[in-house]
């Protein structure tokens, strides 16, 4: 199969229906945990679903698209971690096409390594864009160690860790939880939900 016929089967119909779906979904949420101060994110369940269900290059345009239309609506900052979302979604796909989501164990480990992928990403956006601070809940930790004296670089990559290895491991066993309570004859209409299934 040639990459633009990948591509087609990836953006099915149905892949086209959740992309929108998954994108509020991100953007609610994610207000929610803004709002509150807290210092996780929960704002990519939606786009691990599509990178699960429909394959890597689905999520990745999913979390674009959320980030890009979230800075737009409401926070600029949201525009700006952009590439981060998108990682997210192509490796929570990747994970799926490894069999990485067949049970909550292997979700479990999906989560890491979405947020070690989210982390490297993220890092620089928030040192050299906004100087370690984006007013999410997770300055706080960032504030900590950079008064008992720890450099800006080494207080971002720690904070930065510190909330997104909890926060994707959540988000990747919320999404997991999801789509094993979907109806099979639903979940199986996706592209990539053979890897998915794979221990049901």
């Amino acid at each position: 199969m040639s990459f633009n016929e990948r591509l087609k089967k990836d953006f099915s119909t149905i892949t086209l229906a959740l992309i929108p779906v998954a994108i509020v979904l991100n953007i609610v949420v994610g207000q929610i945990t803004s709002a509150l101060k807290l210092p996780i994110f929960l704002d990519s369940i939606g786009t691990v679903l599509v990178g699960v269900l429909a394959g890597p290059w689905a999520g990745l345009v999913t979390g674009l698209l959320t980030n890009i239309i979230w800075g737009m609506i409401t926070s600029p900052v949201a525009a700006a971690f952009a590439p981060v979302a998108g990682a997210i979604g192509l490796v929570a796909g990747l994970c799926a096409q490894s069999g990485l989501f067949s049970n909550w164990w292997k979700a479990l480990i999906s989560g890491v390594l979405i947020g070690v992928a989210a982390s490297i990403v993220a890092v620089p956006i928030r040192v050299y864009m906004f100087g370690g601070i984006t007013g999410s809940g997770a300055d706080f930790i960032t504030a900590y160690l950079l008064a008992t004296g720890r450099d800006l670089f080494g207080s971002v990559i720690i904070t930065v860790l510190t909330s997104n290895l909890p926060d994707k491991v959540v988000t990747a066993l919320v999404a997991w939880g999801i789509i094993k309570a979907l109806p099979q004859r639903f979940v199986v209409s996706f592209p990539r939900a053979e890897a998915t299934l794979a221990a049901k």
